[in-house]
């Protein structure tokens, strides 16, 4: 007697988007200074004083700011290390 061969029926899903990017949000808040800001941005972010105050004045004066932009777990990893810092960090999924 002969083994029929059954073929398995096979679905397959719809796999998400690995290139969705990621955005962290830092939030002003009344308690840190600028100064101190600006050090956490060129510390976390590894950008120049004049980014980080340009990043500074953007949350301070539209009330939040997206400081960073990749995926999603080293954002994850910047807006944890801000936050460590004290700052009001979030992330947010890109439009």
């Amino acid at each position: 007697m002969a083994k029929t061969k059954i073929k398995p029926d096979i679905k397959t899903e719809t796999v998400p988007k690995l290139d969705t990017r990621w955005n962290v949000l830092v939030l002003n808040d009344p308690i840190n200074y600028q100064q101190y800001v600006i050090l956490a941005f060129m510390t976390v972010l590894r950008v120049d004083r004049t980014v980080a105050q340009k990043l500074m004045m953007a949350v301070h004066n539209d009330g939040r700011a997206i400081v960073w932009s990749g995926d999603r777990e080293p954002a994850e990893m910047v807006a944890l290390e801000l936050q460590q810092w004290h700052l009001q960090a979030q992330l947010e999924k890109d439009a």
